[in-house]
């Protein structure tokens, strides 16, 4: 909170930032109003923290709301050099003037079923020459000759100087000419979009045990260090590779660092004393394990099994839960409800259904 009020701008997690922007530029196409004259908003925040894929959400909800193809140019400005911004020079026809070869970047249908989404990503990071250009986008939605189509929405993002990233300062003139964003972590708006999105259940739980495990501000000589990206990363990991995570130490010791690494290897020890997942969807189990750190991981595996478990297991598992400590059995019956496809399970759900007429 401090480093938000000493950058004069709001504080919001990825989920916010979303909500914010999908809000205002649904708007925007609902008024007819026209998407130059919205400033360009500027994502500040840690690398790894999911700028990049919030991008990409806001691009499925103006989709979804407004029913029109959304086209989204991702550009690593760290990748690219002036020229690919400004088009290679030319002569022109009586070789008396230089006429510059459109980018492709700039190729853009312009038709009103379309919204073009041009995301310049790592902009504070990029070389002052490449800047220079990549402004002139935001500020006047064009480079040179080159203009982009009315319907083109231009977003921008960066690492903050207190990132141990590159980074350059931005000058004041400019800053007053863009929307300005701090994106930070949230653990508990990162676990539902884990949920969501099938992240492995031991990393779920063991980053909720402690939060601050999801996002760590590296020591400058630092590789390898916990962030949303990486800890995707290693999920992938234990889906495709072993879900033993000393099997694979040093793919994920690669990923998050090696005392990190150690830290997940030792939890997911304990986590094998769970008890038998099958047994509770059947209805066959019926004790309660003790000590919160199991319970919080059995939780995690149980969400996890429940999308292929048929509605037999759906009620037992919700019948079981409830003989949990209150807080828990919230956390898991409002984390059911965000699985695919579960709300139309639990309409027929009885203990469900009990279960939320008596808490509301």
């Amino acid at each position: 909170m401090s480093e938000t009020i000493a950058l004069n701008i709001p504080n919001v997690t990825v989920t916010d930032l979303v909500t914010i922007l999908t809000n205002l530029y649904v708007r925007a196409i609902e008024k007819g109003k026209p998407f130059k004259n919205i400033l360009t908003p500027f994502l500040w925040g840690a690398p790894g923290i999911g700028k990049s894929n919030g991008v990409y959400q806001l691009a499925d909800n103006l989709a979804k709301a407004t029913g029109k193809t959304v086209k989204v140019t991702d550009l690593r400005l760290l990748l690219f050099s002036p020229i690919d911004l400004r088009g290679i020079p030319m002569a022109d026809a009586k070789r008396e003037f230089t006429d510059w070869l459109k980018p492709r970047i700039f190729d853009m249908p312009t038709d009103n079923d379309t919204v073009n989404l041009l995301f310049l990503d790592e902009l504070s990071s990029a070389p002052s020459t490449l800047q220079a250009a990549a402004y002139q986008i935001c500020l006047d939605r064009q480079v040179g000759e080159h203009a982009l189509p009315d319907n083109c929405i231009v977003i921008a993002a960066g690492n903050r100087m207190t990132d141990h990233s590159v980074s350059y300062k931005m000058p004041k003139a400019l800053c007053n000419r863009l929307m300005h964003f701090n994106v930070q972590s949230d653990y508990d708006t990162w676990r539902k979009w884990a949920i969501h999105n099938d992240i492995h259940p031991s990393i779920i739980a063991f980053l909720g045990l402690d939060s601050s495990r999801l996002c760590l501000t590296p020591e400058s000589s630092d590789l390898a260090y916990s962030t949303p990206r990486t800890w995707e990363a290693v999920s992938t990991l234990l889906y495709t590779v072993s879900e033993d995570p000393e099997e694979i130490h040093h793919l994920i010791a690669a990923c998050v660092g090696n005392a990190m690494a150690l830290e997940f290897e030792a939890y997911c020890k304990g986590a094998l004393h769970l008890p038998d997942i099958r047994a509770i969807l059947n209805g066959t189990y019926t004790d309660i394990p003790r000590g919160y750190d199991v319970i919080f991981a059995l939780i995690t595996a149980l969400l996890a099994a429940l999308p292929k478990a048929d509605d037999c297991a759906l009620e037992n598992v919700c019948r079981y839960v409830q003989r949990f400590p209150k807080d828990f059995t919230v956390m898991f019956m409002q984390d059911l409800q965000l699985l695919p496809d579960m709300n139309k399970r639990l309409i027929k759900c009885r203990s469900f259904q009990m279960w939320l007429n008596k808490n509301g």
